[in-house]
């Protein structure tokens, strides 16, 4: 049988951590469902209001069941079958079932808002309000309707909440589940998860529920399944924490007091709700919530307020964040970098002036100084999301993969607490999936293929996040079979690509990423069609990374993901070559010394090699590398300044240190065109404009 083991850092996987998260959608989810019950035309309810509803109490019930709250997954699974026989037509709505799951959404906020507090008393019974819900799903009509009073009450007139009629119960085994996925950096993964209700027979049907938030897809389920299957598949296109499944039912507060006149009946247009509220036939709108059409009014006035004047110390969910656009953030973080550039101009035309003249002007431009690098700090953490948010979609994923494929592996995840920018994790989630998939498949051999070679029947992947200098790596290890460079150099020659036994083994594992190509034997729905290599080789040189292979045949693969650094503001070491100026990012500069010409030894080809404690390290002069002209012949390039990346060390020879301070990072990519060995721009101080140089490429070009 196929097992998955995760160890490392995320060996004890605490969902805890996630609590806040969950409590804050599903309060969203509720409010959204309530609005959009209230809003619902009975005569005229269409698909896309009928699946909104459902996926807001899918979600709901997806994570109270992850979060093992199960009073609320079992309230919100049976709203979830009701709402599932409503949007597949097979039941035709009625007011009491807008009642009945008005009354479950705020049982569900009252039984979450304990769940949040810690409460350790005995919760509120809602057995009632799932056999109501139970009876309904299940066709049946109360026995005794209510005759109705649609007369209209002065505006004045208090508001009599009406007695919810009794309902009848739900399709055993069908739930009615809201899904929320969220938030996705792409749609095509929601409409993902769409795609598998279409195409798994029996699974059940899904629809669309409207979102405030562009970020997360809601959907509302209607399936006999449980929810740790849903979790199951789903996982394949989104991480486990990215889903909410909740169950679609809450019971009525019981503060609502006796109505004082009997309900409305569903031809007089009132559909049991608050006979006299504000918009109800015959009286004016309130507001733009009751102003519904008086043939069709399903105007309510919530029961929450009434749930709350008697019950005051009922508990309410609180919330610690707010929900901002990414757009926004963006936005701030532009006009911090600006602020940025300015305060750099002001300090340096500031430099000149007399300190005895001017003190309180250069001590505001200290303080200016030292709270813009404090308000870029702070917005750039804004931004920031650990590792562990993508790491975590993997443990599921590699557990259906193995158990597919008859495989038994184990998941390290190390680095998961390093912070990347969200934009930054957005785009290598994908190109992850991949590696990670291909290690399953492709690296980790049968567990009796294992036991032949000696090696353990659990096959390890191990992920790994780390800054080193100013990049990023991701590494994607496996102790599988490795690449076999005899296989590649035989498909290559296969598909004409123009090889030889004499290629280095870096160039022919790269062969890997030319597009369509595979060395898998037959094409399975896991791997085999040569999509996967070329689409992460594409998706990192989008990002201005690079993907590096190193592989043992029969002992393992390593594929590391590095990655420029691409926050918008970092700090730098301005260097001056000639009249030029270029920005070292701080994080990859060692240390700086001023070099006689006698240290410095001509090698192979011109190569040029400096002893720095008895450690020989290539020497780049940027004055070459960029054709820098000269126009004052009696400046030379006498210091050098050593810089780091992945453990490599090279000596940069430049003209002059100029200082370091904060610079703002431009793509020049986007505005311009790629140049090499330049990561980026930034405006500096007096309006120029300085080239940021990319560490890694300089080095890289040293190195070989």
């Amino acid at each position: 049988m196929a097992e998955v083991h995760q160890e490392g850092a995320g060996a004890d996987f605490d969902l805890s951590q996630f609590y806040q998260i969950f409590f804050e959608e599903a309060a969203e989810n509720l409010d959204q469902m309530e609005q959009m019950l209230l809003d619902l035309d009975l005569q005229q309810a269409n698909d896309e209001e009928l699946n909104g509803i459902f996926r807001c109490a899918h979600s709901i019930k997806g994570g109270a069941a992850t979060f093992g709250f199960a009073d609320v997954a079992e309230l919100t699974h049976q709203m979830e079958s009701l709402l599932d026989r409503l949007r597949r037509h097979e039941l035709q709505p009625i007011p009491q079932m807008v009642d009945v799951l008005l009354e479950s959404a705020d049982a569900s906020r009252s039984l979450l808002a304990r769940h949040q507090s810690g409460a350790q008393d005995e919760p509120p019974s809602t057995s009632d309000l799932v056999r109501r819900i139970s009876e309904l799903a299940a066709g049946q009509v109360p026995a005794e309707p209510a005759k109705p009073q649609a007369v209209a009450a002065p505006e004045s007139a208090p508001v009599a909440p009406v007695a919810a009629p009794a309902v009848v119960a739900a399709k055993p085994g069908v739930r009615s589940l809201q899904i929320r996925i969220g938030p996705v950096e792409r749609l095509e993964q929601a409409e993902a998860i769409k795609e598998l209700f279409r195409d798994i027979q029996g699974l059940g049907s899904i629809a669309d529920v409207p979102s405030d938030n562009p970020a997360v897809r809601v959907f509302a389920v209607e399936t006999s399944s449980a929810d740790n299957d849903l979790l199951d598949l789903f996982a394949f296109h989104v991480s486990k924490e990215q889903i909410q499944i909740v169950d679609a039912s809450a019971p009525a507060p019981e503060s609502a007091a006796p109505a004082s006149t009997t309900a409305d009946n569903p031809a007089d247009g009132a559909f049991g709700f608050f006979a006299d509220a504000p918009g109800a036939p015959g009286s004016k709108p309130a507001n733009a919530l009751g102003a519904i059409e008086p043939s069709s009014a399903v105007t309510r006035i919530a029961p929450k307020p009434a749930a709350e004047a008697k019950a005051g110390s009922q508990a309410q969910m609180e919330s610690n964040t707010i929900r901002v656009s990414v757009s926004k953030v963006d936005q701030l973080i532009n006009l911090v970098g600006e602020l940025v550039i300015t305060q750099a101009m002001l300090a340096q035309n500031s430099r000149g002036l007399d300190p005895a003249v001017y003190q309180q002007l250069l001590a505001g431009l200290a303080d200016l100084d030292r709270n813009t690098r404090d308000l870029q700090e702070s917005v750039m953490s804004i931004r920031m999301i650990p590792m562990s948010i993508v790491f975590s979609r993997f443990p599921r994923m590699l557990r259906d993969l193995a158990n597919k494929l008859g495989k038994k592996v184990e998941l390290v995840t190390l680095g998961e607490a390093t912070e990347l920018d969200k934009g930054l994790v957005e785009k290598i989630t994908d190109p992850l999936t991949h590696l990670v998939r291909n290690s399953g498949d492709h690296g980790i051999e049968m567990p009796a293929d294992r036991l032949a070679k000696g090696k353990s029947e659990h096959g390890t992947i191990t992920l790994s996040a780390s800054h080193q200098g100013g990049s990023i790596v991701i590494e994607v290890r496996d102790d599988g079979r490795g690449l076999s460079r005899d296989k590649i150099l035989g498909k290559a020659r296969e598909r004409g690509m123009d090889v030889s036994d004499q290629m280095s083994d870096q160039d022919v594992w790269q062969l890997i990423f030319a597009p369509g190509f595979s060395t898998a034997d037959t094409v399975t729905d896991v791997s085999g069609r040569g999509v996967g290599m070329d689409v992460v080789k594409r998706n990192i040189a989008a990002l201005n990374g690079t993907v590096e292979i190193d592989s043992s045949e029969g002992y393992g693969t390593k594929v590391s993901v590095r990655l420029p650094l691409t926050l918008a503001i970092m700090d730098g070491m301005s260097v001056g070559v000639g009249d030029e100026v270029y920005i070292l990012p701080l994080s990859s500069v060692v240390e700086s010394f001023q070099v006689n010409p006698d240290d410095v030894n001509t090698v192979a080809q011109g190569s040029q090699l400096v002893k720095v404690r008895e450690e020989y390290m290539p020497v780049i002069a940027l004055e070459k590398v960029f054709e820098v002209p000269r126009f004052d012949m009696d400046k030379s390039s006498n210091i050098m300044v050593v810089v780091e990346d992945d453990g490599n060390r090279v000596a940069l020879l430049v003209d002059e240190l100029l200082g370091q301070h904060q610079v703002v990072v431009k793509n020049l990519e986007s505005n311009y065109r790629k140049v090499p060995n330049v990561s980026g721009a930034t405006i500096l101080g007096d309006g120029r404009v300085a080239l940021i140089l990319d560490i890694g490429g300089l080095v890289r070009r040293a190195r070989h």
